[in-house]
């Protein structure tokens, strides 16, 4: 099992979480996170005025698939998230040693 954990603009995840339920997985854990990558932030104007946001709003998506699925949940992920601009996020894939079900007690991928 894989946890894929991808970090996305705020803006696109509504596409990317129907997306990923059009294909099998609507389960999954989301938070609303801030931070920056290479771009350090942006700077804007507002009432004449200039500003600089260091931390930008982004989407964090978290979902534990098997195997063989990490591939076709990262293509889904890109395709829906990409705009081609700096700041469409990143995506990190982290190996899941086992998982229960906390209901039934089952275990492995059966509680996934």
């Amino acid at each position: 099992m894989k946890k894929v954990t991808a970090i996305i603009r705020e803006d696109r995840f509504s596409m990317v979480k129907d997306a990923l339920s059009d294909i099998g997985y609507p389960g999954m854990t989301v938070t609303e996170v801030k931070g920056h990558g290479n771009q350090k932030g942006v700077t804007e104007q507002w009432r004449g005025r200039t500003y600089r946001t260091d931390l930008l709003k982004k989407t964090q998506i978290e979902i534990v698939v098997s195997d063989k699925d990490v591939e076709k949940i990262l293509q889904c992920i890109v395709k829906e998230s990409q705009t081609g601009s700096i700041g469409d996020g990143k995506i990190f894939i982290s190996p899941i040693e086992n998982a229960v079900r906390i209901r039934t007690g089952e275990k492995g991928e059966a509680a996934v």
